[in-house]
């Protein structure tokens, strides 16, 4: 048995124990979502005509201090240290005033809305007090740990990936974004830089600012826009200017075989219209205008492996069509750990149809497409699936150009109070990729066994099957603990750009530890899995040590 076996079976039984363990510190300090028995129904306020009152904004720190449990100078000091969320960055994100009529569906659609920020574990309205005709509502919201200065790693397909940076998700608690540092990946080692503000001036109005200076090229990208923030936002719009030059590697068999100089300038304008929430749906329309053009050069003293990908301008106008359906439900341990969740059990669907033409200045006429589809049911015995559809492509003269379908099923099966059965396929095809486009699948999307884009070619499938187990083992009051065993089998077909064949089938059995953190804003669940390939040639390693943060389970 060889050094790395050694340590991962010695990892293995530590998985085993930390799942096994019988500690138990309690649930997480969640926020109450009941509702004050005095106080009539959402929907029976909103049928009695109720008019919002006072609206309480009540932020609570990291930690509760209250909790015996969390009074220690440690607990303490985390909330000393950081700087909560300000009081009117919570109430610019309400979709209600004061003097206004009471709607539950406002109500719920606002919850939903402050949970999405990174910086909030939590939030809750409700009712306070009610006198038949005014009804005070306390928005109440826990913050999380939004500084993160020190050091990052992950480990996926047999690779290691890791930065230095200070990044802070809620600066001085205005709900900003502000991130600089070194990172190292597969690819490129690169000096980076971001900034975000999602309520720019107060407004609904997002800002972004990100660059990037690596040791093979350099990222500019700019987004002003303000979007469709609301189910039912009237008016949106935006730009984005995007600008990078740097090599793209290609892969074959989990190892880098050749590389080529991108450069590419994306510009893009938009604006959209929608008529608002109507009986329970929304529809929204789309205008833009892109401008996209690719340049393509050999990089000195590297292979190509493959042929170098031809240059590209595409400049065209664009109309859009978006369709969803306001079917949101709160659920707990779907895709993540003791969070409150929210699910789109509905249909939600869009389309985008443009015009590229020799007229506008692009080097070919094509139509460009690109469309998405999605949908949920809920079944007995608390199981669910999930469906969804993205495709895109080109329409030459010639027929189909990068034309990429992918489809993916999610099934969700409640087995015990402790466990879920989860199972996923994912499917993909594709046409005519342009040569600077690879379809890769390895230990870095989903095949864990294997090194990371291992496989290569024009289609694939993956299918995943896991058993989670739920603990109660909630250590320092900071990660809630889950496992899993799950296996995976996948494979590609058809000859890659660079001459790579499909090895066929691919499977691999693993088990692993999952950390879902309640206190940070940075990553939602820690993966740290071990992958035992059961299929490939000396080439693979007998074991996979996996470490990632995911957004989901």
């Amino acid at each position: 048995m060889n050094r790395s076996t050694r340590w991962a079976w010695i990892a293995c039984a530590l998985l085993l124990q930390s799942l096994l363990a019988t500690e138990s510190l309690g649930a997480a300090s969640d926020l109450p979502h009941g509702w004050p028995p005095d106080v009539p129904a959402g929907e029976e306020l909103e049928a009695a005509g109720a008019v919002i009152g006072q609206i309480r904004i009540r932020n609570e720190d990291i930690f509760d201090p209250t909790r015996p449990d969390e009074s220690g100078w440690i607990y303490r000091t985390a909330n000393k240290l950081h700087i909560n969320t300000r009081r009117g960055v919570i109430r610019n994100q309400l979709l209600f005033k004061p003097g206004e009529p009471y709607v539950q569906r406002m109500i719920q659609e606002t919850e939903r809305i402050l949970r999405a920020n990174d910086y909030l574990y939590d939030a809750v309205i409700r009712p306070i007090a009610y006198d038949g005709t005014t009804v005070d509502l306390e928005v109440r919201t826990r913050d999380t740990w939004t500084l993160n200065p020190g050091v990052n790693f992950n480990r996926q397909g047999g690779e290691n990936s890791g930065s230095i940076e200070l990044e802070e998700k809620n600066l001085l608690g205005s709900g900003q974004a502000l991130a600089f540092g070194w990172s190292n990946d597969v690819d490129r080692e690169a000096i980076n830089f971001e900034y975000f503000d999602p309520h720019f001036d107060s407004t609904w109005t997002r800002l972004g600012v990100r660059y990037s200076d690596a040791d093979d090229g350099d990222t500019m990208a700019l987004r002003f826009e303000r979007p469709f923030y609301a189910l039912d936002t009237r008016h949106a719009g935006g730009l984005f200017l995007f600008d990078t030059q740097l090599n793209d590697p290609r892969y074959a068999y989990g190892e880098r075989v050749g590389e080529f100089q991108h450069d590419q300038q994306f510009y893009e304008a938009w604006g959209g219209w929608s008529t608002g929430w109507s009986q329970g749906w929304v529809r929204r329309w789309t205008a833009g205008f892109t401008y996209d053009r690719n340049r393509f050069d050999v990089v000195v003293d590297e292979p190509l492996t493959g042929p170098l990908p031809e240059d590209r301008m595409l400049v065209y106008p664009w109309l859009g069509f978006d369709v969803l359906q306001d079917s949101f439900e709160e659920r707990n341990n779907q895709d993540q750990i003791e969070r409150t969740e929210d699910v789109l059990v509905g249909f939600r669907a869009g389309a985008r149809l443009g015009y590229a033409a020799d007229a506008l200045g692009s080097d070919r006429d094509a139509w460009m497409m690109s469309l998405y589809a999605q949908d949920g049911w809920d079944f007995a015995n608390e199981s669910s699936v999930f469906l969804g559809l993205t495709g895109s492509g080109r329409i030459e003269e010639e027929g189909l150009r990068n034309a990429v379908l992918s489809a993916e099923a999610r099934y969700y099966a409640k087995t015990s109070k402790r466990t879920k059965f989860f199972a996923t396929v994912t499917g993909t095809v594709t046409e005519e990729l342009d040569a600077d486009n690879q379809l890769l699948l390895g230990g870095d999307n989903g095949l864990r066994g294997y090194p990371l884009r291992y496989q290569a070619g024009t289609s694939l499938a993956l299918l995943t099957l896991e058993e989670r187990y739920y603990t109660d083992w909630y250590p320092f009051r900071l990660f809630h603990v889950a496992g899993a065993v799950f296996f995976d089998v996948g494979r590609t077909w058809g000859t890659d750009v660079t001459g790579a064949t499909s090895d066929g089938v691919l499977k691999d059995v693993g088990l692993g530890l999952r950390l879902g953190s309640s206190r940070s804003a940075f990553g939602n669940v820690v993966h740290i899995d071990l992958a035992f390939p059961l299929d490939g040639g000396d080439d693979i390693d007998e074991v996979q040590f996996v470490i990632e943060t995911k957004s989901r389970f």
